[in-house]
């Protein structure tokens, strides 16, 4: 990424259960506002306020965000900030059920879980939003949960991939943790999907920015369907 880049991976530290984890919430900026994919976890605002900050903006700055998923490092703290903005909030609807309450989260449940709360815009492949960084196009990429999407943004050849990719941290481009996934299968087949675009460079929510593209995800896809 450069300096002048509209597009901001946001890089947090943040406990989560027994341990602290690298996560990479993606601020893209829009005529509007900021496009914000993933917010963190519960109980995090105050350090992803410190991410925006270090990009140079503010909370408020915030327009929309776009969940990838509903898993709990990625919508946990979108309650607390609806507390604070007045953002417009957009999930797949198979995401939005564990979003706003109505389904506990797959990987967590009862008392547990994160605050609810709710869903404004359902995302639905191909959906594109206008940003300084060119299209913002919705690829619909199920398997590490049923509505997971990535972001595609074709002038940039750059993938947010959510968590249907995984980064080392050090720039090595893997693909989705199995432990983590609940339809390995899917998740195959949505990478292979990913290998077909023309991508140079990769945002993961876990493992931050990678310069790997297009071959790299290819090889992933060949190394998944070589395990099934």
């Amino acid at each position: 990424m450069t300096d002048d880049t509209t597009v901001h991976a946001l890089t947090m530290s943040v406990p989560f259960g027994d341990r602290t984890v690298s996560i990479t919430p993606t601020a893209i900026e829009t005529d509007a506002g900021l496009l914000l994919v993933d917010v963190g976890p519960e109980g995090e605002l105050g350090e992803l306020e410190r991410a925006l900050s270090d990009a140079g903006f503010d909370l408020s700055d915030v327009e929309r965000v776009l969940l990838t998923h509903h898993d709990a490092d990625h919508a946990g703290g979108l309650a607390a900030m609806r507390d604070r903005t007045d953002v417009t909030v957009a999930a797949h609807p198979d995401e939005a059920p564990h979003v706003d309450g109505d389904e506990d989260p797959v990987k967590g449940s009862g008392d547990g879980r994160y605050p609810p709360t709710s869903i404004d815009e359902h995302l639905a492949d191909g959906d594109e939003f206008e940003s300084e960084a060119g299209p913002v196009r919705v690829v619909e990429t199920p398997g590490h949960t049923a509505g997971h999407v990535s972001l595609y943004l074709p002038d940039e050849r750059l993938l947010v991939a959510g968590d249907a990719l995984t980064s080392d941290g050090d720039e090595v481009l893997s693909g989705p943790k199995p432990g983590y996934t609940i339809d390995v299968d899917a998740a195959a087949e949505s990478v292979d999907r990913l290998a077909g675009r023309d991508v140079a460079h990769v945002i993961c929510h876990h493992g931050g920015y990678a310069q790997a593209g297009s071959d790299r995800i290819r090889e992933i896809a060949d190394e998944l369907a070589d395990g099934r």
